[in-house]
């Protein structure tokens, strides 16, 4: 059993790490394992890790609900005597989900059926088995890394493209790629990608996390339902790790909030790529962290 400095720690790290484009899977990981907790896919480790991706979609809705209500609900002007609502924001972000969805559920029967079972005749192939490999996880820090560098190197001071069903579409579709690598940032990808299609900063950072917070719900269901399913779960342990976990949910919550105000400043005073740099720099330690046998 995790005490709480540990549970503390994982909940800073995920609560940080989840919300800035360096992957808070990575982070996590290679931090419980120099912690000596190398049962990573318990069910206690399990149960801990949803509260916390609990606790970061909490503060996602805190930080970024007055954004989106005026992207919904654009202010008044003089010729408006009521607001009329914008759909055009909450439609592209329906657009991108489902691509998200039609290629992450193509990806994982790729990877469980054709590749683990298939190819490499594993006896019961699940993508999360790909979870714990730290060799992985450093390949994909350095892959989304080099995106990150390469979107934040662009000129973007006269960007202004509008939100429209290209740029969606494309978002959606790499949103969908990172979802069975661990150490593929989500943020860092998807808002990567809204920079390459020319769109404003703050509006690919309101774009990027209306997308988690429509993802993280069916994640954490489906997460939850496997914890339960699986063999070593206990009818009992709900109860006895609830506090542990609102702990950590609590600490990823406050993370979050001071990751999120961390990102805008930097994303918005054009210094993007600088994440970039942090991932290659975490690519080598995980690679290392592999070599040594964690």
């Amino acid at each position: 059993m995790m005490n709480y400095l540990q549970i503390a720690i994982l909940a800073l790290i995920q609560g940080a790490a989840e919300l800035l484009p360096v992957s808070s899977s990575a982070h996590v990981i290679l931090a419980a394992k120099l912690m000596g907790l190398k049962e990573t896919d318990s069910p206690e480790f399990v149960f801990l890790l949803i509260m916390l991706h609990t606790g970061t979609m909490f503060a996602v809705l805190c930080y970024f609900w007055g954004r989106w209500k005026a992207l919904l609900l654009p202010p008044l002007s003089k010729d408006i005597a009521s607001p009329t609502l914008n759909l055009h924001f909450f439609k592209m972000v329906i657009l991108a989900t489902a691509c998200t969805g039609v290629l992450g559920l193509g990806l994982k029967f790729l990877i469980e059926r054709v590749v683990l079972v298939g190819m490499l005749g594993h006896e019961k192939g699940e993508v999360e088995h790909l979870f714990k490999n730290l060799y992985l996880i450093a390949a994909s820090l350095l892959a989304v890394g080099l995106v990150i560098i390469a979107a934040g190197s662009r000129d973007t001071s006269a960007q202004g493209a509008p939100l429209g069903t290209r740029p969606s579409l494309w978002i959606g579709l790499v949103q969908g790629l990172c979802l069975p690598f661990r150490g593929f940032s989500r943020s860092g990808a998807t808002i990567s990608t809204a920079l390459f299609c020319g769109i404003p900063r703050p509006l690919a950072e309101d774009f990027s996390f209306a997308l988690a917070v429509v993802l993280t719900p069916p994640v954490i269901i489906w997460e939850l339902y496997r914890l339960v399913k699986s063999p070593n779960w206990q009818s009992e342990r709900p109860v006895e790790l609830l506090l542990p976990g609102l702990v950590g949910m609590t600490f990823s919550f406050i993370a979050g909030l001071a990751a999120l105000k961390f990102l805008s400043a930097v994303l918005e005073q054009g210094k993007w790529k600088y994440f970039g740099f942090y991932c290659l720099g975490a690519s080598a330690v995980v690679f290392t962290a592999a070599m040594c046998g964690l």
